[in-house]
């Protein structure tokens, strides 16, 4: 692998995160409802005092933890996300103000999710790690032989749930966000994909590192980083 894909893959994945992070943002501002693990920090948040870019990364630790169980090894993206969505999301509620009339509330939701595909485009493209959610959720499909969307299901209605009686925001940005994630982010993982060439034997081990692939069964490296969230 050569420095300067080394160097952009890493600029990708940093540029991706902070994005990520200010999309968070927009979203919460607007305040029509949340993705489901951002109604639980906003739960966690209002119960606590703690930020809520504090509690996202709390909440991403938490997660990672997990991992330790289900035999799944975080990737250099995996941490990175765990670190920096948080501080994003917290700078982007510092400088974005609250909105109240509701065709503001829209606009700043809508340019939230587009974002937040661009984000996620940018951010898994680079192909260095899954995030913390998306790992459990493969690492839960490998353990148990649940598909994917009944473990996802099952996790992100548990994180909503937990979210709403803690007081996060559920509105119909919430319903919003679980329909349309998924289509915009169709378009934006193929456009901001890195085509990698194939590693020689030298440096296969250092990109398995990189990724956090290198224990994990086969089916499953492909398979996490297919996913949506962070």
């Amino acid at each position: 692998m050569s420095r300067f894909l080394l160097t952009r893959r890493i600029g990708q994945l940093l540029v991706g995160l902070f994005l990520y992070g200010i999309a968070i943002a927009l979203m919460v501002r607007a305040s029509i409802g949340v993705s489901p693990w951002d109604v639980l920090a906003q739960g966690v948040s209002y119960k606590t005092g703690i930020p809520f870019g504090l509690v996202t990364n709390i909440v991403g630790l938490l997660v990672l933890a997990f991992w330790i169980p289900l035999r799944q090894r975080p990737g250099l993206g995996t941490v990175l996300n765990v670190l920096l969505v948080g501080p994003s999301a917290q700078l982007g509620l510092w400088l974005i103000p609250q909105q109240t009339k509701l065709w503001a509330q829209v606009l700043l939701f809508a340019a939230g999710l587009a974002l937040l595909a661009i984000a996620t485009g940018l951010y898994i493209g680079p192909k260095l790690g899954p995030g913390p959610r998306d790992g459990l959720m493969t690492g839960l499909n490998a353990r148990t032989g649940w598909p994917i969307w009944a473990v996802r299901t099952a996790i992100e209605v548990t994180v909503l749930v937990i979210g709403w009686f803690l007081g996060g925001d559920v509105g119909i940005g919430t319903l919003a966000f679980a329909l349309l994630v998924g289509p915009l982010c169709s378009l934006t993982l193929p456009f901001f994909a890195i085509r990698l060439p194939q590693p020689a034997p030298a440096d296969a081990a250092l990109e398995g590192e990189l990724e956090g692939t290198a224990e994990q069964g086969p089916g499953l490296r492909g398979e996490g980083l297919s996913l949506i969230h962070i």
